[in-house]
């Protein structure tokens, strides 16, 4: 092991369960310049560096999470810094998460080598999945270990012109880079990574050979892949006076229909919830049939009568709007043999086969779109859930704008969305499902879903709120590493969790080409002028939305 520097820093004058606060040599030189350690200018005592703490052969290492200065008694100051510890090396240079031998006070303080901090990287990671550089030691690369990160789940937070897309768009990369037969899935709410349609310069971030990008309003979301419960929040308004009346009857006829519509097929038990195709004209049929039922030759109201007004209005809106097509009067998925193909694309195995599947939700009308996340999310749990060679074949769903469709809240709206996302976070591992949430709000996101990640990579946070509610996921260990978040630069990176070896602040590697999420550059158009508007073909594109 390749020893470090013997000069001593200070010493420890406090020891907690938490951290460590220690006094700086008052001979120190250096605290306000940069000193050369290796190849790297550091400064002893900057936020967010490493000290090594050393007593009886135990080295323990710590990050710098606070520095001050007191006057003693003789009116000489005082340099503290406030340490949190992160874990020991052994005698062979190997790190371990985690104190096991604490230090007592007089323990002395020394540079860490970058030789320990490369090894405390590398070696943790199977995988040589390489992701950044540190902040406070650029030459030091950054890695993390791939199993834990994609398979554990994972949260990508951070406020809105952080570089959460960057972030993601440069995992990817660098996943298929060390990983060739990686097997993600993007729900893209805004085009980012695939072809925008609002640019026609814009392409996807990753190698065309990797990657397929698919309108869901061309792959189609078929009506019939709803499960009951699916089809209920989509067609029946909870504060309708006869929704009960409604549920049971839509029960009863969507099971009576998938099984009439299959009942050669050989599919064995058809239950109310089975991916099966049945016509929806016949199930609306049934409602109207229903809504005009007459007893005694048309002289008395039958017990339905009237009771499904409000669900055919809607019901009826819909089929006659276009924009619902793709879910409710689909092209391509007419059948129920239909799905294997549907399944295929979905999954990067159709032609042309692909790594990243980009699904864009962009034109997703809103008030479907929760029914669509539900689907996408329950359709990736469901791929691996049947596979007998689900661990052969693992697949990494991407959520980003996660806030949209996994809220905190009991919202009626998102409650099939809110519930398959909760499912694969508490199940996906079992079957090779990890989940990517990502969001700018991490407050309105759901905390069963939070809770269930393995590793959080915060970019820049300055709500409060947001603030709050990630301090109570974190463990205690990353406290002081977290204190960081509201101070980092555009993609600049708070790591904590199963995926790095400790609590880590680095820059994000750049991904390069970078996704279709450059801000709009307001000050030069508005100084030069753009091109010329054509408003008429604008109003046409609404009218018959079209983007």
């Amino acid at each position: 092991m390749q020893s470090e520097t013997n000069s001593v820093l200070g010493h420890l004058v406090e020891v907690t369960g938490d951290y460590f606060v220690a006094n700086l040599s008052a001979d120190l030189e250096g605290l306000t310049t940069d000193k050369m350690i290796g190849m790297d200018k550091v400064r002893i005592g900057q936020v967010g560096s490493y000290i090594m703490v050393k007593q009886s052969g135990t080295k323990i290492l710590c990050m710098v999470e606070s520095m001050w200065a007191e006057k003693a008694a003789n009116n000489q100051e005082i340099f503290k810094v406030r340490l949190a510890p992160l874990g020991e090396f052994d005698s062979n240079g190997n790190f371990d998460r985690g104190i096991h031998h604490f230090p007592t006070a007089g323990a002395e303080l020394s540079v860490v080598s970058n030789w320990n901090l490369e090894r405390v990287f590398s070696d943790f990671s199977e995988v040589y999945y390489k992701v950044g550089k540190l902040s406070s030691f650029e030459s030091i690369d950054v890695y993390l270990d791939a199993s834990n990160f994609f398979g554990r789940h994972a949260a990508i937070l951070g406020q809105t012109g952080s570089g959460k897309s960057w972030t993601v768009t440069s995992l990817i990369q660098s996943a298929l880079r060390y990983m060739p037969n990686a097997h993600i899935i993007i729900m893209d709410l805004h085009g980012e990574y695939g072809v925008k349609k609002t640019d026609a310069s814009s392409s996807s971030p990753f190698p065309n050979s990797k990657v397929r990008c698919m309108d869901a309003l061309e792959l189609e979301m078929p009506y019939w892949l709803l499960t009951y419960s699916d089809l209920a929040e989509l067609l029946i308004s909870p504060d309708d006076v006869n929704a009960s009346t409604q549920l049971a009857f839509l029960r009863e006829a969507l099971g009576e229909l998938r099984i009439d519509a299959n009942k050669n097929s050989g599919l064995g038990h058809i239950t109310v919830d089975s991916p099966v195709y049945f016509p929806l004209d016949e199930l609306h049929e049934k409602f109207v049939l229903a809504n005009q039922e007459t007893d005694d030759f048309g002289r008395s109201k039958g017990p339905m009568f009237g009771k499904f007004d409000q669900l055919l209005v809607r019901m009826e809106s819909m089929m006659n709007d276009s924009r619902y097509d793709f879910m409710l009067r689909p092209k391509t998925r007419t059948s129920t043999a239909s799905l294997v193909d549907l399944m295929r694309d979905f999954v990067g195995l159709g032609e042309p086969r692909a790594n990243v599947t980009v699904l864009n939700l962009s034109a997703v009308p809103f008030d479907v779109a929760p029914t669509v996340t539900a689907l996408i999310g329950r359709l990736a749990f469901e791929f691996n859930f049947w596979n007998p060679k689900c661990l052969e074949f693992p697949i990494w769903l991407v959520c980003e704008e996660a806030q949209q469709y996994i809220p905190r809240g009991d919202d009626t709206r998102f409650s099939a969305a809110k519930r398959a996302m909760e499912h694969i976070s508490k199940a996906g591992r079992k079957y090779g499902v990890g989940l990517c949430v990502v969001s700018q709000r991490p407050h309105e996101v759901s905390e069963t879903v939070l809770a269930q990640c393995g590793t959080f990579l915060c970019l820049r946070i300055s709500n409060p709120d947001d603030q709050e509610y990630l301090r109570d996921m974190v463990p205690d260990s990353a406290r002081g590493t977290f204190t960081a978040i509201t101070s980092l630069s555009r993609g600049e990176v708070v790591a904590m969790g199963s995926a790095v070896p400790m609590p880590v602040r680095f820059q994000m590697n750049l991904p390069n080409p970078p996704p279709n999420s450059q801000d709009v550059d307001f000050a030069g158009k508005w100084s030069q002028g753009g091109e010329e508007i054509d408003v008429e073909q604008l109003v046409n594109n609404w009218h018959r939305q079209i983007r």
